[in-house]
């Protein structure tokens, strides 16, 4: 085999491992088309619960199956991006790609986390937004340039979650200003039973 026969070679596998990943890509937002349309960015988000986290938006998975990604609706697009917590929920502006918002109705918690849809990043690396999206609960994930700013977005869904509670009241603000770690990464509101076990 010549040398120009082994560069064709190897471009054309190349090529068919391209042409296979797009497939597969394909295939998983087929089996993922019975999720929701995303939830439209409103005009007016009110005020920001927390400083905005610029990075890396990672992708988002089903709860719970840190591994399993959602690729439907956009969700698939790992791109930079802006992250703001507002008083209308939180919104993920991506470069080049669509908004994610969350309603805060939607926001369940969040967390801390190593690794998410196939990003590993080391303990703690990732902010976790776990919401609610039509009937399936969905882990998003956050990898922001300055990690400082975790503990405040932490301490805000928390305290929104909680009814009755406010995010600027004393125990927020306390919170914060002690830079008191969040809690573990255990997940909070697992995936009720039935909702995905058809994807099991």
């Amino acid at each position: 085999m010549t040398r120009w026969q082994l560069v064709a070679a190897c471009g054309v596998l190349f090529a068919l491992a391209l042409a296979g990943m797009w497939l597969g890509w394909r295939r998983r937002g087929r089996r993922q088309d019975w999720l929701p349309e995303l939830p439209a960015v409103p005009a007016a988000l009110g005020t920001e619960l927390a400083a905005p986290l610029t990075g890396l938006y990672v992708g988002s998975t089903l709860a719970t199956r840190w591994q399993d990604r959602i690729v439907a609706g956009g969700l698939g697009a790992r791109a930079e991006s802006v992250a703001r917590l507002t008083e209308a929920g939180a919104l993920i502006q991506r470069q080049g790609s669509t908004p994610i918002f969350i309603p805060a109705p939607q926001l369940i918690d969040a967390r801390l986390e190593p690794a998410l849809a196939g990003k590993v990043v080391g303990r703690g690396g990732l902010l976790v937004l776990r919401w609610r999206h039509g009937e399936q609960d969905l882990d998003t994930g956050i990898r922001a340039d300055d990690k400082t700013g975790y503990p405040a977005w932490i301490t805000a869904i928390e305290h929104r979650a909680q009814p009755g509670s406010k995010p600027n009241d004393s125990a927020a603000n306390g919170s914060a200003a002690n830079g008191s770690q969040p809690k573990g990464s255990q997940p909070a509101g697992d995936v009720r039973p039935g909702v995905w076990q058809h994807e099991q």
